[in-house]
């Protein structure tokens, strides 16, 4: 650059010529910069331009930056606050004032960190630590589950309610581990390492709540990548809100966009599988009812076809088969209902409905009534032939002898025989006579005919 020599020259400027002068002077000679400060007098009026000043301890100098670059940031500016500008020098010609304007900012801290974040994700990508064919599947009904994560932070509550909301039998190994600062990405190995040795879990939830890049920085190692993906068991990750991505969730079996969203892959819904175990439940009641069914009819089949051949001793060995059978059918269906007793338990009220008992009650009534019926009949009957065996009684006594005794007749005998003519006696013959009440001897003095 050749400086200008004003004592030489008769020339006489305006200021408006000495601005713009000055303004290409400075957008010619100077490249993009980046320029580190600290932001000050922030404002954002309504044409959407960003009018700032950056400072250090000892100068500052004023900024803009225009529409079309501010809106590609995702963050807003604000005063206090720590960035790095890519920008051009110039010159704002209507104040005289030098300037920065800014094409690009970044956060300090942020930014080298997202370059760091991109720089190890390249790497372990090429590595094949992100690779499908290293990815573990997840247990469908894990038998324990255990959580990497603080003890104290809203993430392991989230995760136990989830936890106890789908599935609260699922036992669950907590592994405390720091999450944030210098000594959380050894914290974290070791957590790993250690679940793995004691191989109790069939699954692992490594998780946190979410926070800056700077708090996630641990779960962005590359020590706690390398542990991740040589775990022999397989691990969620659950670090952050969903727009927050760390390079343990690349390296994760399975990458779930919140810690309660990792409890919940992990677990399946008590109620859907109580659904599903219901389904199997009425095909096996259905199965056995026609293996029952099939049993039955077999059953009367091989009756007939023994009606048929009729071998006494064929039929006794067929009969004592079918009975094993028969035995060996309920030992296996009792083996099953045993063996689902505790899944069907909801429904055993159901099958207790589908039970013949009111029949079994109607039947009882219906003896019990027959019974009184048979008693009435019998107690009638019974009266009939009392009656009958009265009357019978009443003729007998009417024919008896010992009725016309009572009327003042006497029965004669001679050696026991009945007289009843006058020629079968004789003179001086001894005769009895039968009284109504005791009998006397009596000798023939007289025997006329009338």
């Amino acid at each position: 650059m050749t400086p200008i020599d004003i004592s030489q020259s008769e020339e006489i400027f305006t200021v408006t010529r000495l601005n713009r002068e000055v303004r290409f002077i400075l957008e010619s000679n100077f490249p993009l910069l980046w320029i580190e400060g600290e932001i000050s007098n922030f404002a954002a009026p309504n044409s959407g331009h960003w009018h700032f000043s950056l400072k250090d301890a000892q100068a500052q100098v004023r900024c803009a930056m225009f529409k079309p670059h501010n809106r590609k940031l995702n963050f807003t500016p604000k005063d206090g606050m720590h960035v790095m500008l890519k920008a051009r020098i110039s010159l704002y010609e209507g104040r005289g004032d030098f300037q920065l304007l800014a094409e690009h900012m970044e956060e300090v801290g942020e930014g080298k960190l997202q370059l760091a974040f991109e720089a190890l994700k390249k790497r372990l990508s090429a590595a094949g630590l992100f690779d499908d064919k290293h990815k573990k599947a997840l247990p469908a009904l894990p038998k324990q589950i255990g959580v990497i994560t603080s003890s104290t932070g809203a993430a392991i509550r989230d995760i136990l309610s989830v936890l106890k909301r789908r599935f609260p039998s699922i036992p669950v190994v907590i592994y405390p581990t720091l999450v944030q600062g210098s000594a959380a990405a050894a914290n974290i190995v070791s957590a790993i390492q250690l679940a793995n040795q004691h191989a109790v879990c069939d699954v692992l939830i490594l998780s946190r709540g979410g926070g800056s890049l700077e708090d996630l920085w641990p779960f962005n190692e590359e020590i706690v990548a390398q542990a991740i993906f040589q775990s022999t068991l397989p691990i969620i990750s659950g670090i952050g809100h969903e727009v927050d991505f760390t390079i343990s969730d690349f390296v994760a079996d399975q990458r779930a966009p919140t810690p309660s969203a990792a409890a919940e892959l992990c677990t399946p819904d008590s109620s859907d599988l109580l659904d599903a175990l219901q389904q199997k439940q009425q095909r096996l009641i259905h199965h056995i009812k026609e293996k029952i069914r099939q049993a039955q009819v077999h059953l009367t089949w091989t009756n007939k076809q023994l009606q048929q051949q009729h071998p006494k001793r064929q039929l006794s060995e067929q009969s004592q088969r079918l009975d094993l059978c028969e035995a060996a059918l309920i030992r296996l269906q009792n083996k099953l209902l045993q063996q689902h007793q505790v899944n069907l338990k909801n429904s055993h009220l159901k099958l207790l409905a589908l039970t013949p008992t009111h029949k079994i009650h109607a039947s009882k009534n219906q003896l019990l009534f027959q019974t009184q019926t048979l008693e009435t009949l019998m107690m009638h009957a019974l009266n009939q032939t009392q009656q009958q065996l009265s009357n019978s009684a009443g003729k007998l006594d009417t024919l008896s002898p010992l009725a016309t005794l009572q009327r003042g007749y006497a029965i004669a005998t001679k050696n026991k025989k009945v007289l009843r003519h006058v020629k079968d006696v004789s003179m001086g013959d001894e005769i009895s006579l039968r009284l109504t009440e005791g009998q006397v001897e009596c000798m023939v003095t007289d025997c006329s005919p009338d």
